[in-house]
Order: structure tokens, then C-alpha cells, then sequence
């Protein structure tokens, strides 16, 4: 497409920005519409992948038809069949009538499964018969139902590690992902921020009817290289609270800084870094987790190195009649001022690393402290406490539903 024909979509759905990977998003979606194919959209939590799929089905011969919206993370697991597929009377305790589900409303239209990587394992077994043979069965039901339905899906959840840990099933998603588009963060949209800021300020001083709210030099350096963690929503929740509450209306770097809550996590090295020679990006936490162990592996085997030296060189150049004095003296002061900085949980238990006793290989101990079992469980356990065990809040800080939070505290217990 040509850039003029991408603006004039981005006018007619609201899209503000210039970033040429938004660009490419947005040329993707209008040449994929007038095809059959199923859409997988990803990006984090806030990016607007929502608009997307109105885009492909407004640009698509099913545009005169139903276009449906299914949020899969906020329909409860018991349900979401009944919900999507229809179900018969009598077919559970409240079923008093017979009931069309989503995709039978949606024949010949579009379906948008918004955060379809929290659908149960069941659903997801329905949902590839829909894909594969356009057929599906009423809960309750033994009849095979025929629909029509153009499927568009949008996810936030690293789909490859859902596949690996047995949560998605891997031939749904080669269905789903047909035709790939990858919404980019915020972070990497700089030339975009101080756009939608303007924006923003605008649309709520036309709201609530005061001076639209502007930003210093020093101010919009700040904002361009926040990391906006919660992406373009985060954007405009902090520009409509500047906008209502600053009497000023010319906001400074200091004033804004109130506004931008400090990232908060557990885990080293979140911020993103462009792609270069020696330097690494991290899509997930797992995998900062995993480099973390990695690094301390590698810390902990330069440490037996040095600590193997110290020894050796103790024995080799100490006089006869002082050898006595070094085995005893030497550990106390030397060696255990080296393992006195190791990380928690990587100490030998109970021992202190003397001439007598073999430096050993410490991994176990890394991995058993900082098993990746326990940093989720620790970082569940540190949200529910900063949100004062409020869920909701607890689930969107960590950019997870609330049926898999709920999950995750019953299985580690922490309710």
C-alpha cells in the first residue's frame, strides 16, 4: 500500500503514529482482509490489537456482516463453551432454553477471540474442529452445526512457551497464526508518544472544557524515554490525570515525573535494547530468569577458580613450619570473605569452604533457589500484596487474566 492509503486508514480508525513497523502492521491487515485466512495478532497488553481486526473485517467482502468481539479471559472456564458454541435446554442446571453461541451469530461475518491464549485446553480442541471443517456441536448436543466465520485472534502471551508448557496446543496455533501481525510497544514507537500525548490532551481538554496541557523540553524527553509498560492505555490514563488535576498548565519534567510510576520488578535488565552487536533483548521474563541463572553459574564458577587459586598458592608458598598456622588461619580470613558475598541461597549448606574440603559445584543450589516455580510464585505473591489481595489489579500489574491468576493462587496456595 501506499503511505497515503495507510493514513487515510489510520484517520478512518483513529490510529495516530508514524513508526514504520505500525506502518507495516496496518498494510499487512488491509491485504490480508480480503482473504478466508485466519489472523494471529500479538503484542503486549495495551498496544491496541482491538483495532485490527475491525480493520480486516471493514476491508473484507463480510464488512454487511455480524462482526463479534469475544474477550476469552474474561468468560469464566465453566462457561466459555456454552458461550462460544451454543448450548441445548437442560444441557446444564440453568440451561431453561436453547441458546446460539458466538460463532453461530457470527455466520458469514467475523469473530475477534481477543486473548485467546487463556482458552482451556477443552475449548481449544472445539475451536480447531471450527478452523479445520467449519463445524461445531451445542453443549449438550449431538447435532453437527455448519458456520461461516472469518476467525481473528489476538493474544498477549508468548504463544511458543504456552506450546512448551502444554497450554496451547500447537496444530491450534498454526491455524490461528496463518497470517501473522505483530503489534510493536510503545517503547518502540518513540517518534509515536509525543503525538498520541498531544492527541490525548487535546480530546480531554475538549472533555472537560480546560486549556490543553503542554510539556517542557526537559518534560518531553522524560515522557519519549519512559518505558510505558502499559503501552499507548498507560499513555492516555497518565495524560487524562495531568489533564484534570494540574492547574498549571505547562507541565515540567519534576511535575511529570509524579505521574510516571517508578517499574517496578524483581528481575535485572527489563528495559528493551535495540537490536546490536553484543547486546540482547528479552521478550519474556522466563528468559531473564533463565540468563540470570546462567550468569550466576558462570560468577559461581570464577569464584571456585579464584578460591581454588588462593589455596594453591597458600600451600605452595608457605614455609614448612608454617603450614599448620595457614590451614587453620587462612579460611577464616580469606576464603570466607569470598563466600560471604555470594547470592543467598548459593552458600554450601552448613559448611565453610576450608583446605580439607573440595570446592563444590554449586548449580544445584542456584536452581533450587531460584527456581523459576518460586520467582512466579514470589512475583504473584508481591502484586497481590502491593494491590492489597485486590485481584483485578493484582492480574493487570503482572499482565495476566484474572482466570489465570486465580489459577496460579490456588495452585501455589497463596489464597
Amino acid at each position: 500500500m501506499e503511505l497515503a492509503e495507510i493514513q487515510m486508514v489510520k484517520q478512518r480508525f483513529g490510529i495516530i503514529g508514524l513508526s514504520p513497523a505500525l506502518n507495516r502492521a496496518i498494510d499487512t491487515a488491509v491485504q490480508v482482509a480480503n482473504t478466508d485466512l485466519s489472523v494471529l495478532i500479538q503484542g503486549e497488553s495495551g498496544v491496541g490489537k482491538e483495532t485490527f481486526p475491525q480493520i480486516i473485517h471493514q476491508y473484507s467482502h463480510r464488512k454487511h456482516n455480524p462482526y463479534i468481539a469475544v474477550n476469552c479471559g474474561a468468560i469464566p472456564e465453566g462457561t466459555i463453551d456454552s458461550e462460544l458454541f451454543g448450548h441445548e435446554k437442560g444441557a446444564f442446571t440453568s440451561a431453561t432454553s436453547d441458546r446460539k453461541g458466538y460463532f453461530e451469530e457470527a455466520n458469514g461475518g467475523t469473530i475477534f477471540l481477543d486473548e485467546v491464549g487463556e482458552l482451556p485446553l477443552s475449548t481449544q480442541v472445539r475451536l480447531l474442529r471450527v478452523l479445520e471443517a467449519g463445524e461445531f456441536m451445542r453443549v449438550g448436543s449431538s447435532k453437527v452445526l455448519k458456520t461461516n466465520v472469518r476467525v481473528v485472534a489476538a493474544t498477549n502471551v508468548n504463544m511458543q512457551e504456552a506450546i512448551s508448557d502444554g497450554r496451547f496446543r500447537e496444530d491450534l496455533y498454526y491455524r490461528l497464526n496463518a497470517v501473522p501481525i505483530f503489534i510493536p510497544p510503545l517503547r518502540e514507537r518513540k517518534e509515536d508518544i509525543l503525538l498520541l500525548f498531544r492527541k490525548f490532551a487535546t480530546d480531554f481538554a475538549e472533555k472537560y472544557k480546560m486549556p490543553v496541557i503542554k510539556l517542557t523540553a526537559d518534560a518531553q524527553t522524560m515522557l519519549t524515554n519512559y518505558y510505558w509498560r502499559g503501552n499507548v492505555r498507560q499513555l492516555k490514563n497518565v495524560t487524562e490525570q495531568i489533564s484534570v488535576i494540574e492547574q498549571n498548565r505547562e507541565i515540567t519534567a519534576e511535575r511529570l515525573r509524579e505521574y510516571l510510576p517508578e517499574q517496578r520488578s524483581s528481575l535485572p535488565a527489563l528495559f528493551h535494547q535495540e537490536h546490536g552487536e553484543g547486546q540482547k533483548t528479552f521478550s519474556n521474563e522466563r528468559e531473564i530468569l533463565y540468563q540470570v541463572l546462567f550468569d550466576m553459574k558462570k560468577d559461581m564458577a570464577e569464584m571456585r577458580k579464584i578460591i581454588d587459586e588462593l589455596m594453591h598458592k597458600e600451600h605452595t608458598d608457605a614455609a614448612p613450619h608454617y603450614a599448620q598456622e595457614s590451614v587453620t588461619a587462612q579460611p577464616a580470613t580469606v576464603v570466607p570473605n569470598i563466600i560471604n558475598v555470594m547470592p543467598v541461597g548459593v552458600q554450601h549448606q552448613g559448611n565453610i569452604i576450608g583446605h580439607n574440603q573440595p570446592v563444590e559445584d554449586t548449580e544445584e543450589y542456584v536452581g533450587e533457589s531460584l527456581s523459576l516455580i518460586d520467582a512466579e510464585k514470589e512475583m504473584i505473591a508481591k502484586a497481590l500484596e502491593r494491590h492489597n489481595g485486590k485481584r483485578k489489579y493484582a492480574a493487570k500489574d503482572l499482565h495476566i487474566s484474572e482466570r489465570t491468576l486465580y489459577r496460579k493462587i490456588k495452585e501455589y496456595g497463596l489464597d
